[in-house]
């Protein structure tokens, strides 16, 4: 691991800041990039809409308040250095992103499926990037392993994170990671051939919600137990959003899919009514 990069002066640069930077700045390249090759290049700029969205979903993924005893029991640590240079947690960020970014894309007199759809592999890459700097940091780390793959943090790490350091553990920062990769090129393929606006977005839910509620089982840094639910139900909050996020994405596109279908027969018989 490597947490820091340098210092200027007594300010120190995080690895894992960089990359959060580095997931942001791809994220919207590749949306706007993607939009204004389909169907909004008539827009003069789009780069206000997206710019917008990840300074507000940067401070919604700190649900850290939310989620962890020691935001909840000692709440003046909101106004601490330590939480603004927090990056928080992912469906923090991702719910955050879709009530936001609903609101922005009706300020900007945008279509919200196609616009989500634009979004997508820019969520999958920026995901990428995000988990190689939880790598970096530390956090979010696995549970012991005797695989060949383990990986061992160093003292520095436990300082800052608390992350174990005598035994090897499951680098689910690097699951994740690499996941998220391998669903940012299927993405990109699927624009070009979805069937229906709101395919992509949909099938990114269905492929990130899946990949998390299984990277869960050997994840084991503590966030928290809201309500109970994670004693009663032995599943991580994590992967109770996961469920609900796979279960409506899945509805969403057996719904819309359907819709696409009877739309396509109805224009078919009217051509064909037309040429009889």
């Amino acid at each position: 691991m490597y947490p820091e990069i340098f210092h200027i002066g007594s300010f120190p640069v995080n690895t894992y800041g960089v990359f959060l930077a580095i997931a942001f700045l791809c994220a919207i390249l590749i949306s706007v990039k993607l939009g204004s090759a389909r169907w909004f290049a008539t827009r003069k700029d789009l780069r206000p809409l997206f710019v917008d969205a990840a300074r507000i979903v940067d401070r919604l993924e700190s649900v850290d308040a939310f989620t962890e005893p020691e935001y909840r029991d000692h709440p003046a640590q909101l106004l601490s250095l330590d939480f603004l240079r927090s990056g928080g947690v992912f469906y923090g960020g991702l719910i955050g992103a879709v009530l936001m970014g609903y609101y922005l894309i009706k300020r900007y007199k945008l279509p919200w499926w196609k616009t989500a759809d634009a979004c997508a592999p820019g969520i999958a890459i920026g995901s990428f990037f995000g988990r190689q700097g939880c790598f970096a940091a530390g956090c979010c780390w696995g549970k012991p392993t005797t695989l060949p793959w383990g990986v061992k943090f160093t003292e520095l790490g436990h300082e800052i994170t608390g992350v174990p350091t005598d035994t090897y553990l499951h680098p689910t920062q690097l699951y994740e990671s690499f996941a998220m990769l391998l669903v940012f090129f299927f993405l990109l393929w699927l624009h070009k051939h979805k069937r229906f606006s709101g395919q992509v977005i949909l099938v990114y839910a269905l492929l990130y919600s899946s990949v998390r509620f299984a990277i869960e089982f050997v994840r084991d840094d503590p966030r928290g137990d809201i309500l109970g639910l994670t004693t009663l139900t032995h599943l991580s909050t994590s992967q109770m959003i996961s469920l609900i996020v796979g279960i409506g994405a899945a509805v969403l596109l057996v719904i819309r899919w359907r819709r696409a279908n009877a739309t396509a027969n109805t224009k078919g018989l009217v051509t064909s009514s037309a040429q009889a």
